[in-house]
């Protein structure tokens, strides 16, 4: 089966604004600023970049011509309203003449930022932390999971706050923080074993508990995600569990397409970061979809062959382009993990390739 494979650009910018319609007394009325972050994809026609495998390259530099009026700027100067959302109609708008253009996304902080889907709906999104302790009652004896461990979970709130082109209010993320708080009073220094319903407390089951308690509250809850650890974790929508698990790659790279003297062309190389993502029915005893160690086992003599090496050299590889790249890796990891329908490489932040076999309408970031 031939992946859809995405490209992706990234790229930073510094700004201040206030929110006019915002409440009288709301603290983002006032004068502040941010550093904020712009993200595109999309599935790129051939021949759109100077050669193949320099779509993420020109990909960036059109994200980075966008952003250059807003950089060091009052952004109201461009838009009565600069909230996330805004901002990434503002930049669809102004990358209308990218083919294949699908999401926008802008991040007013790290915990922060909005997803603008190709259909016009906006995925506003929220990060929360909590400390806690769990073991896992059902996982094979001799598992390190079974031992009463602790983590600092992250997880990230996603809701569908699409406002309508005749109101220009944004989401106010103090909604989602109001929602948030009862929920960080019940999970924050506790066993999560502890808790009704989190007897068995996984990563996927976790995601789920939290959807039971926000829907009713918030009907346009779209996503809940959990992580477990940094490179590591669950999404959850109200019907399906996925899963992911990440690496850091420190590979040297040549792409064979570039012309003579250009960079691209020339040995470089990345501390790139491969997500695999998998999907999975839950296993009703574990309350798992796939186990992370079994993950990271099993990926490992993939893992081993890319890391630390010059890839350029690899005769397995077509070229070292992030898409070329991650197709190669998602080829190779379902191999050996079936579940396994999408791979995301990226060589900086923000920056790179998706290979996936699924639906791209609605490809929530990590």
């Amino acid at each position: 089966m031939t992946p859809t494979v995405l490209h992706s650009a990234g790229a930073g910018f510094e700004a201040a604004c206030h929110i006019p319609a915002l409440p009288a007394g709301h603290r983002s009325r006032r004068l502040h600023g941010h550093s904020y972050f712009a993200r595109v994809r999309g599935a790129l026609p051939p021949a759109w970049a100077p050669f193949p495998g320099a779509e993420v390259s020109a990909l960036r530099e059109r994200l980075e011509a966008a952003v250059a009026p807003l950089d060091h700027s009052l952004l109201n100067d461009h838009l009565p309203n600069p909230t996330d959302e805004n901002l990434a109609r503002w930049l669809q708008r102004g990358l209308a003449d990218v083919p294949g253009l699908g999401q926008v996304s802008v991040y007013s902080t790290p915990h922060t930022g909005v997803d603008l889907m190709p259909d016009g709906q906006a995925h506003v999104w929220r990060r929360y932390r909590f400390q806690s302790s769990h073991w896992l009652p059902h996982v094979p004896p001799g598992h390190q999971c079974g031992r009463l461990h602790g983590h600092g979970f992250e997880v990230i709130v996603h809701a569908n706050q699409t406002l309508g082109a005749a109101d220009d209010l944004a989401v106010d993320y103090d909604h989602l923080d109001a929602l948030w708080a009862p929920l960080h009073f019940e999970l924050n220094y506790r066993c999560l074993n502890e808790l009704p319903g989190l007897d068995n407390p996984t990563s996927e089951r976790i995601a789920a508990w939290l959807w039971a308690r926000l829907q009713p509250l918030l009907p346009s809850l779209s996503w809940v995600t959990v992580f477990e650890t940094g490179s590591s974790g669950a999404n959850f929508n109200g019907h399906t569990h996925r899963i992911w698990k990440e690496f850091s790659l420190d590979s040297a790279v040549q792409l064979r397409q570039a012309p003579a003297g250009h960079p691209l062309g020339q040995v470089h190389g990345h501390t790139f970061t491969l997500r695999l993502h998998l999907q999975a029915p839950l296993d009703e005893r574990l309350g798992w979809a796939v186990d992370y160690g079994d993950v990271k086992a099993l990926f490992q003599p993939v893992f081993k062959r890319l890391d630390h090496h010059p890839l350029h050299q690899d005769p397995a590889l077509s070229d070292t382009d992030c898409a070329s790249l991650a197709a190669h890796a998602l080829d190779a990891a379902r191999a050996v993990l079936p579940a396994c329908d999408r791979v995301d490489l990226f060589e900086t932040r923000g920056s790179g390739a998706i290979a996936t076999l699924g639906d791209t309408s609605e490809l929530i970031p990590v």
